[in-house]
């Protein structure tokens, strides 16, 4: 089982903000970065996520994430037709992927992921997707396909709306604007590990 709380940054400086006050599981997504600075970013947050005692989820880079030796990977649809599972497995990684739709779920699940992600799950400011909100009842729909494999809902999620994410069957709950984009982010990180003890 996966964490409950699952928090997505784009730089380790929200580390600093988020690992001291106890978030134990949360992903690194940078994006456009030379390889030489992504690499150094990711190894700085390698290295907080350990001081802290917490798992750092590496989005996309699997072979930065190797060479790392992380332990986490998150895969969208997309890199799974480059990335290379079985170097992924043989390194020790434990491995998400991103669904939008039964297809895709079929598909992750062959790849025996570590957990399964189902997005937007409501409208999302974030990035323009061509899947429309996929509603709390999806989340019912995966949990019941997903073979035992922990779901995680991203996508428009908020404090008030996680108790719904978990009642419809999320085991986990990711999030990125509703803290990053907040007036007071540890206050706001503070409502999150909260609501999702």
């Amino acid at each position: 089982m996966i964490p409950r709380f699952y928090p997505i940054f784009d730089h380790p400086d929200w580390l600093r903000r988020a690992l001291p006050l106890g978030v134990e599981f949360v992903q690194l997504r940078i994006k456009d970065q030379p390889q030489d600075r992504l690499r150094a970013l990711l190894a700085e947050g390698r290295d907080l996520c350990r001081a802290h005692g917490a798992q750092m989820v590496v989005n996309d880079h699997w072979e930065l994430a190797i060479e790392l030796g992380c332990n986490w990977l998150h895969l969208g649809q997309e890199d799974l037709e480059t990335a290379d599972l079985a170097a992924i497995r043989a390194a020790g990684l434990k491995l998400g992927l991103s669904t939008h739709d039964e297809d895709e779920l079929a598909r992750a699940l062959a790849a025996r992921p570590d957990y399964v992600a189902l997005g937007p799950v409501w409208p999302t400011i974030l990035k323009k997707m061509k899947w429309h909100q996929q509603g709390v009842e999806t989340l019912t729909r995966w949990k019941q396909l997903c073979q035992g494999v922990p779901l995680v809902a991203i996508g428009g999620l908020s404090v008030e709306r996680a108790p719904l994410a978990f009642a419809a069957g999320a085991d986990c709950v990711s999030v990125v604007t509703d803290i990053t984009l907040n007036a007071d982010p540890e206050a706001r990180l503070r409502q999150w590990l909260e609501v999702t003890r």
